[in-house]
């Protein structure tokens, strides 16, 4: 999937992955992509939470080489 930035959290532990996540999406525009990267397991639940209280949609959510990696538009 195409993206305007990428964040990589890896190695950061909850709650700091939605929190720099959010940062990330401050200085983007309505429509681009964010994609990021977590080696935080709960950021599964937490990043799907993130894009419903936020009203920013989670795209797609996988993994990639032992990474958890989301696309998060901006609303």
């Amino acid at each position: 999937m195409e993206f305007n930035k990428e964040f990589d959290a890896s190695g950061l532990s909850c709650p700091l992955p939605i929190v720099k996540t959010k940062k990330a999406l401050v200085d983007m525009t309505s429509g681009q992509v964010l994609r990021v990267i977590s080696t935080d397991p709960g950021s599964v639940c937490d990043m799907a939470a993130f894009a419903e209280q936020t009203g920013n949609p989670l795209l797609e959510q996988g993994t990639e080489g032992g990474k958890y990696v989301f696309f998060i538009k901006k609303a």
